[in-house]
């Protein structure tokens, strides 16, 4: 029988970090949207409704940049505290290839990274019912 590969992802707009969960350790990965280089002098240079396409693109790459690495795992934690995880949900569940994931949306603050852990760990420790090896 094939182990469930579990993860959860803290994101807003800008940043993403992957936190995977198993029963040896938890690694985690940042991916960071190009959001951040869009400034004041790229608005000042075009059109608000240029502007805002290209957000929308950069938003388009960030999230296919997320779902490349999700896809290879069985259940989805997806939390933070903007938007971005129901806009990322809903993305995947338009594509029918990923029917099978179970995903979960989440409301959270910002947090640190060992709080974005214990958030996963106890997250999956509820769902499963079971004492986990990382919270001895």
């Amino acid at each position: 029988m094939k182990a469930t590969r579990r993860v959860g992802i803290w994101l807003d707009h800008t940043v993403a970090r992957v936190i995977e969960y198993n029963t040896e350790e938890l690694k985690a990965t940042t991916l960071k949207s190009d959001l951040q280089g869009l400034d004041d002098q790229d608005a000042l240079q075009h059109s608000e409704s240029l502007l805002h396409n290209k957000e929308n693109q950069h938003l388009k790459a960030f999230y296919k940049d997320i779902i490349a690495i999700i896809k290879d795992y069985d259940e989805i934690l997806l939390f933070g505290p903007t938007t971005a995880k129901t806009e990322l949900f809903n993305l995947i569940r338009e594509e029918h290839k990923y029917d099978h994931l179970k995903i979960e949306t989440k409301s959270a603050e910002k947090m640190s990274p060992p709080e974005e852990h214990d958030f996963v760990i106890n997250h999956f420790k509820t769902v499963l019912h079971y004492e986990s090896p990382f919270t001895k």
